[in-house]
């Protein structure tokens, strides 16, 4: 099995620390890109300025609330393209707000995850999106 790669789109360095060390409890072969704002997002999906040499990534876990651009502007842009949406991107966030879930869907997000509180379900909502996007589910090149 080929190693994924997964773009984290996050700007809260304790999200992040927590998704890093749950994807090297996984049992997938991972490389986790992360980016800290919507920009920087966008400039290594679309390989522009320090991202030139970035890799496309099998699957982006991206925050709505992050600086810059939001989650959901990213989300369109990403959208648009015809190479990048076939990349299954899973809105990671902590917001509940009805709105955003909607909003998010019509612009064609693939799975919309409210990030638990609690460190321990924290970890099993990575595992599960771990086991049904990189075991289960077939990803397009």
């Amino acid at each position: 099995m080929k190693t994924a790669h997964i773009l984290l789109v996050e700007d809260n360095e304790g999200d992040i620390i927590l998704t890093l060390d749950a994807f090297e409890e996984s049992k997938v072969k991972t490389k986790i890109s992360v980016v800290r704002n919507g920009q920087e997002a966008l400039d290594y999906l679309f390989r522009k300025g320090k991202f030139e040499e970035s890799k496309k990534p099998d699957l982006i876990l991206l925050d709505i609330n992050i600086p810059i651009f939001s989650g959901h502007e990213v989300l369109g842009k990403i959208k648009q393209d015809d190479v990048l949406k076939k990349i299954p991107v899973i809105m990671l966030t902590t917001s509940s707000n009805q709105k955003d879930i909607d909003k998010a869907y019509e612009n064609h997000c693939n799975s919309y995850v409210k990030k638990p509180l609690d460190m321990d379900e924290f970890l099993d909502a990575i595992l599960k999106i771990e086991n049904f996007w990189l075991q289960l589910s077939t990803l397009a090149d």
